[in-house]
């Protein structure tokens, strides 16, 4: 999938918790750390090192995450954490973990789309309904908000369709994050 697409399908993109599983399957001894490189008011970085075995000196992979404070639901109240977890998600995948057949989390997925609401650059309603769909919103929603947008909406109804439709997918990424940590 190209990284410019709006396009958001769950079930495509794996959670870091399915990547961290993966490496302690493969590497009982290795070891994750993390450092927290910067926090101010509105940003926090962080560095994360994976290690194959617990006498490794120098990390097989490395990985880094910045996030905004604020910056969307998440960040709002679990910046510090997220920031984390990416770092994680990234340094696991450098080092081959993909844990599904795309190199993005789906962490890094949400992330590209709150930088892209922030931004104004907002994907066509018409494509955030087709990627509601593919995350399963109920066919007869789909029908009727189709219906709603071939009409043509007033820019505040589009806005409000958006949000919603923004909300049912980053519902669906948690939904689908906590059970992937549930069944690890």
């Amino acid at each position: 999938m190209p990284k410019n697409t709006y396009d958001f399908d769950p079930e495509s993109y794996a959670p870091v918790a399915a990547r961290v599983e993966l490496f302690y399957q493969r590497y009982p001894s290795g070891r994750i750390l993390t450092e927290l490189v910067q926090h101010t008011d509105q940003e926090i970085v962080f560095r994360a090192a994976v290690y194959r075995t617990a006498d490794d000196r120098d990390p097989a992979a490395t990985g880094w995450a910045a996030e905004r404070v604020g910056d969307g639901e998440i960040n709002a109240v679990a910046c510090l954490e997220n920031t984390e977890t990416s770092a994680i998600g990234r340094a696991l995948a450098n080092l081959g973990f993909l844990a599904a057949r795309l190199r993005p989390s789906a962490e890094e997925v949400a992330k590209a789309g709150r930088v892209r609401a922030r931004l104004g650059a907002e994907p066509d309603l018409r494509q955030l309904l087709r990627t509601a769909e593919r995350a399963g919103l109920e066919p007869a929603r789909v029908q009727t908000l189709r219906a709603r947008v071939g009409r043509g909406l007033p820019p505040a109804e589009v806005a409000e369709v958006q949000h919603e439709l923004r909300r049912f997918i980053q519902q669906r990424m948690e939904d689908h994050a906590a059970r992937a940590g549930r069944d690890g």
